[in-house]
C-alpha cells in the first residue's frame, strides 16, 4: 500500500504490485468496489480529489506513456477513466513492447525485470542493451517516462530494469535481503540479469552497457570489479566506492543502518568483501568506464569517483577508456539547472553510444 485518499464515501487506494502501480476503490469499511484499469505497466502519481468533490484525478506514466492525468466521475459506478491532461509528445506506444520477465538469481531467488524495446525486435544476440538498477534504501524501480531512454529505444536499443533485492518492490523483507550482511545479493541479482539477457539472445557482452547512480553507483562499482568480462561500458554516477571509509565523509554516517559500519569488526568483513575500490586488480581487462560526479555533492563525496578513476586507470590492461566527468557548481542531482542536465545527458549518452558502436541519427 502506497497511498490512501478519501473520496466522498469511499477510499482510493494506490498499491505497488510486482513493481507496477494498482488503483482500487473501496468503501470506508474496506469492501472492494472496483479496480481502476490503468493503461499499462506503470506508476501512479498525484492521486487526489477536490474538497467535497465526486471526481477522482490521478497521474500515470510508463516507459512509453508520458505523464498523463486521468479523471473518473464517481457518481457513475461504472464510469471509465477519461484522459484529462497529457504532456505532448510524438511517441506512439504501439511501436514499442514493454514486458515484465522473471529470471533466477545466483541463489535461485526469482527476480522480476522490465524489458522495453521496439516492437518486432529480432533476438539475435546483437541488440545494444542499457541495463540499469538501484537496489537499496527500500526504493522501488517502477516504470516511468524518460525521453532520454526513448532516444535509446529509437536507435534500436533495449532498456532493462531489474527489481533487485535491497529495493522496496516487494516489501521490507525484499529490502532487508539486499542490505548490511546480505548486500551481495543486490550485486548477484544484477549480474544475473545481465547473464539472462545474454542467454536469451537479446545481446552479448560487447553490446551491453550498465548504469547506476548513488547507491546504484555502488552497484556499478561492484559489477565492474566482480564481472569486468560481462559488459562493454559502465556508467557510474555520483557513486559510493570506498566502503571502508565512506562513513567518514559528509552525511554518509547516516547510512550505517543500510550498509554497516567499518568500525565494527564483523561489519568490516561484509564491507571489505565487496568494496569496489578495494577490489580493483592490476592487469585486468576492464571495460570502458565513465565515472561522473560533482564537486559540490553534499551527499556522496566526489572523492569516491576521483580515487576510483585513478586506480582503474593505473590497473587496467585493456585499451578501453577510463574517464572522469566532474561537474562544477553542482551537487548530487536534485535542483540541477536544465542547462547542466542537458550537458550531462549529452556527455553520458555520447559515451554509451560511442562505446557500443551506435551511430546517432537525427
Amino acid at each position: 500500500l502506497e497511498g490512501v485518499r478519501v473520496v466522498g464515501d469511499c477510499l482510493a487506494l494506490s498499491y505497488l504490485e510486482h513493481a507496477s502501480s494498482r488503483l482500487r476503490l473501496t468503501g470506508l469499511d474496506g469492501t472492494v468496489r472496483r479496480e481502476i484499469e490503468l493503461p499499462t505497466l506503470g506508476s501512479l502519481f498525484g492521486v487526489g480529489v477536490e474538497p467535497h468533490g465526486d471526481e477522482l484525478f490521478y497521474g500515470f506514466s510508463s516507459y512509453t506513456v508520458p505523464p498523463s492525468i486521468y479523471r473518473i466521475d464517481l457518481t457513475e459506478p461504472a464510469a471509465a477513466a477519461e484522459l484529462w491532461r497529457r504532456v505532448e509528445t510524438d511517441i506512439d506506444p504501439s511501436g514499442y513492447a514493454v514486458q515484465q520477465v522473471r529470471y533466477p538469481s545466483k541463489d535461485g531467488t526469482g527476480i522480476s525485470m522490465f524489458v522495453v524495446h521496439r516492437a518486432g525486435l529480432e533476438r539475435d544476440g546483437n541488440a545494444p542493451v542499457y541495463l540499469t538498477g538501484y537496489g537499496g534504501f527500500n526504493i522501488s524501480m517502477s516504470p516511468a517516462f524518460s525521453r532520454s531512454l526513448l532516444l535509446w529505444l529509437e536507435h534500436g536499443g533495449v532498456v532493462a530494469i531489474p527489481n533487485i533485492r535491497g529495493g522496496g518492490e516487494y516489501g521490507e523483507a525484499w529490502h532487508q535481503g539486499g542490505m548490511l550482511g546480505t548486500k551481495q545479493n543486490s550485486f548477484d541479482d544484477f549480474i544475473a540479469a545481465a547473464e539472462w539477457l545474454i542467454r536469451e539472445r537479446y545481446t552479448r557482452a560487447e553490446r551491453l552497457a550498465v548504469a547506476g547512480g548513488s547507491n546504484g553507483g555502488l552497484l556499478m562499482g561492484a559489477v565492474l570489479t566482480q564481472r569486468p568480462d560481462l559488459v562493454r561500458a559502465v556508467l557510474v554516477q555520483v557513486p559510493l566506492l570506498d566502503m571502508l571509509r565512506y562513513h567518514l565523509f559528509l552525511i554518509a554516517r547516516l547510512w550505517i543502518p543500510e550498509y554497516g559500519s567499518p568500525d565494527d569488526p564483523e561489519q568490516f568483513r561484509w564491507l571489505r568483501a565487496y568494496s569496489p575500490y578495494h577490489h580493483v586488480r592490476a592487469g585486468t581487462n576492464y571495460p570502458s568506464v565513465l565515472l561522473a560526479t560533482a564537486e559540490s555533492d553534499t551527499r556522496v563525496d566526489p572523492m569516491h569517483a576521483r580515487k576510483m578513476t585513478a586506480r582503474l586507470q593505473a590497473a587496467t590492461a585493456s585499451p578501453h577508456p577510463i574517464l572522469l566527468r566532474l561537474e562544477s557548481r553542482a551537487g548530487h542531482g536534485a535542483g540541477k539547472p536544465l542547462a547542466k542536465v542537458l550537458d550531462e545527458l549529452t556527455d553520458t549518452w555520447t559515451f554509451v553510444f560511442k562505446e557500443l558502436g551506435i551511430e546517432v541519427t537525427a
